[in-house]
Parts: structure tokens; sequence; C-alpha cells
């Protein structure tokens, strides 16, 4: 099968130079992105969708007098590649001057960005047969199983380059292959999710297998009071809950007292089997090494034994921190590649999130089992809210897979819960961490972690299903 490639650094330079061309202006920056992706979706045992696409978008930022400003096209010939650069000194010529604008990024500034080999041939040439073939596992399951299955199976590749006429040159691609099942029985059901840059590390027949027995296991769920109980999450349902403090580990969250974080740095917020870091250069994470603005992405200590030590820092937030009480608060006040593409108004976020968990410390789940004398195994969560921004209260329902655990063994079903819990709370009562591992959930960025188990998680209320 013969499939036409993306675009590659070369295509992407020469794009590039054809907008430099297109004005007089010394300070441009040009992002190049893309890619294809397809995904076969399929319900009640049978595939319902195959979609397939592949998309660009170029991107110009202009920058003159302390003013900057951003135009995006999809179209790549000479006259739309003009016309957008064009957009972008109009807006430019609008905005106010912002006299905390840094300079655009220079080579001597950016860093130097390690080499993350995250694509697979493999997975970018996947066809709609090969990914029938791995839905068609999934379904078999549920047929053996007497279930009724729906889910996706999708794989692609993309790519990021970044350019300025100061001389940056930023180049990643990545590949990417999902698979999310449920199966559904008559009174309950089971969940799986799970992707990788490489689509043989994906195993949809055993996420699947899981899944169904999830579904088998919780069938006839009983119903238990609310109150708090010892919980065992699975790694789906942290990340959905640490997905929400993420974004706090923010140096402009901090300067604009928005973060919960604010009155917190140096302090023991968590407990001290608590310790996360953000590390593009792990594994099982993904992503180009490299900032909105070309920076080179640092690893960062976030939370070090419970201790919260650094937060992440664009180069004009680092600038405005050097300069404010923060700066003594932290360890260094200096540009950590966590920015977004300017301009935003958000500033930074850590976004390759990592437990550390000693092996030596690591439970197995059904370690956490076997010490629980009674508490509840949680799959997932789904239609989580925040309640409360600074002490991180969230709400939102156990669904696909709630067991109660009694005596060191799983028990029945149980129908669903809608927690109210504060996730600063929670990660200062973890009885116990298992070993980090690539995760999945559906209300958050995928990161690297820990099955754990928590005393007194706080549900309020009992759902109907």
């Amino acid at each position: 099968m013969t499939v036409n490639r993306v675009m590659d650094k070369g295509r992407c330079a020469e794009i590039f130079e054809r907008i430099r061309r297109a004005t007089d202006l010394r300070d441009v920056e040009v992002s190049v992105r893309g890619g294809r992706s397809s995904l076969t979706r399929f319900a009640n045992n049978a595939i319902t969708q195959n979609v397939s696409e592949e998309g660009y978008e170029i991107s110009v930022r202009v920058q003159m007098g302390g003013r900057t400003a951003r135009a995006t096209t999809n179209l790549l010939d000479d006259e739309s590649l003009r016309r957008v650069v064009q957009q972008a000194e109009a807006l430019a010529r609008v905005q106010e001057q912002d006299p905390e604008l840094l300079p655009m990024l220079t080579v001597a500034e950016q860093g130097s960005v390690p080499e993350l080999n995250r694509y697979c041939e493999e997975t970018a040439t996947m066809g709609a047969g090969e990914r029938a073939e791995q839905v068609a596992a999934m379904v078999a399951v549920a047929h053996r199983h007497g279930l009724n299955a729906a889910g996706i199976y999708s794989s692609g590749e993309e790519f990021e380059a970044l350019f300025n006429s100061h001389g940056v040159e930023r180049w990643h691609r990545q590949t990417m292959a999902e698979a999310s099942v449920t199966m559904q029985a008559a009174d309950s059901s089971g969940w799986q999710k799970q992707n990788y840059t490489t689509a043989k590390r994906l195993d949809a027949r055993a996420l699947a297998e899981t899944a169904a027995e999830k579904a088998l296991r919780s069938a006839a769920p009983v119903e238990l009071p609310p109150g708090k109980y010892t919980v065992i999450l699975e790694p789906s349902a942290v990340v959905d809950l640490i997905g929400f403090l993420a974004h706090d580990f923010s140096g402009l969250a901090l300067l604009e007292q928005r973060s919960c974080l604010n009155g917190r740095l140096g302090t023991k917020l968590f407990g001290e089997n608590i310790s996360i870091v953000d590390d593009v250069s792990h594994a099982d994470q993904t992503g180009p090494a490299f900032d909105g603005e070309g920076v080179a992405r640092n690893g960062l200590t976030l939370v070090e034994n419970g201790v919260v030590r650094e937060v992440a820092m664009a180069r004009g937030t680092a600038a405005r921190v050097s300069e404010s009480n923060l700066a003594s608060k932290l360890i260094g006040a200096r540009p950590t590649g966590h920015g977004f593409s300017l301009p935003n108004e958000n500033g930074e976020s850590a976004t390759n999130i990592v437990f550390k968990v000693a092996p030596g410390d690591a439970k197995t789940v059904e370690e956490m089992i076997a010490r629980t004398e009674r508490g509840l195994l949680i799959t997932r969560f789904w239609y989580i809210r925040e309640v409360d921004a600074y002490e991180k209260i969230l709400t939102g329902m156990t669904r696909d897979g709630t067991f109660l655990v009694e005596n060191g063994k799983v028990g029945k079903g149980i129908r669903n819960f809608r927690f109210n819990q504060s996730v600063i709370q929670m990660l200062q009562h973890v009885l116990d961490l298992g070993q980090p591992v690539r995760a999945a959930g559906e209300e958050a960025f995928d990161m690297v972690a820990p099955p754990m188990r928590v005393e007194g998680f706080q549900f309020m209320e009992t759902t109907r299903f």
C-alpha cells in the first residue's frame, strides 16, 4: 500500500522562507502543525464509522514596537501565505503596546532539546483493514461473554515545526494509536482505554477482556450508603482527578492569584509519599521537547515528598516572577519551556506529569485490595466539575466498574456514587501507591500515574445505575 507522506521539516522550512519574503518585519515566528488521523468506531458489536483526515495549519506571529499578533491559515499557496502575514501585521498595529512583551526568542536563549523517538512507521501507515482487525478482536470478546461492545480504535501521525527570524528552528513528529472499549450488560458495564506512540504496545484484546470482566463482575449492583470510604483508584481514575491540579503549577497563575498553590509554595501540602515531576523525556510521555516559543522543555520537580517545589514558567512569566516576591519562594525564576504560543492569557502549564514511586514501595492493585478491610475499587470517574478552585474540591461520578471490597477481596458491583472530594486532601491521605504507568482518562490529558489506595474519600449520594 502506498501512503502519501505528511510534511517533513524541509517542507516546513520552505514555507517559513516564503513567509519571510512576504514581509519587511524583522520579528516573525511561524509554526506549522498538522498530520493525519484515522478512526474506526464501533457500537452494538459492529463497526459503525470509519473516518480519516489530513490537515495543516500555518500560524504566523509578528512583533513590532512592543506589539504582537498572530494569524492562521490552512492554505499553502503564495497568495494565502502573503495574506496571512498581512493579517498578522494589521492585527499587531491595532494592539496596545505591552511593556512586558519580551523580544522574540534567539538561538542563544532557546536551549538544547533531547532526541525523542516517538515515531513508528507501522503506526503511521496503519490502514482501515488493520484497525478493523483490532476492533474484531474486541468484539469477539464481547460475543464470547454475551456482552455489547462499543468504542474506538484510532491511529495517526502528527508533526509540529517552529521557526523564527532570529534563527530558532524546532521540529517534532510522533505517531499515536489508541483504543477505548465499553462492555455493556443488562445492568452493568466495564471500560478500558489506552494509547501509545506505537501500536505494537497497544493490546486491544486485553483491554476488551478487562472491560468484559468488569461488566460481568458488576452485574446486579447493590446499593451502599453515601459516606467516607477507603478507595482503590485505578490509574485512569487518578489521571482524571490530578488533571484538575496540574494547571495550577503555573507561574502566571500564581502571579494572578488563581492557583491553589498561592501561599503554599515550599510547604508540605501533600503526603510524604507524593512526589511528582514534569518530564518530557520519560519513555511513556508524548509531545515535543519545546514550548510555544521554541524554548527547550526542562524537567521540573513539582512535588517532592509532599512539598511543593517548582512550577512551570514561560519566558514572559519568568521575567515577571523575577521582579516579584515569588522569586524567593521558587527555585529560580527561569523559563522552563512550558509556555503556550503567544499571545495567550494562560501563560504555561505542566503537561508531562509523571508520578515518582520507588520500586520497593510500589504495591500492586491486588496487594492494595488484600490490605483493605472495607472499601471500594474504582475503575474511572466521569462528568467531573470543579466546586472550589483553591481547595480543589471536585464533584463527579464513578462509572463502568465500581466494586465493594471486603476483607481483602473484591465483592459485588455497587451502584455508582457521586463524590465531593478535595484533590489536595486526597493526596494527604494516600495509603499505598502502585507502579506508575501511562494512563488515559476521559476528563484530563494523559499522564504516567499509579493506582493508589486512599483513606476517607467522600461520596455524597448514590445514582440509579
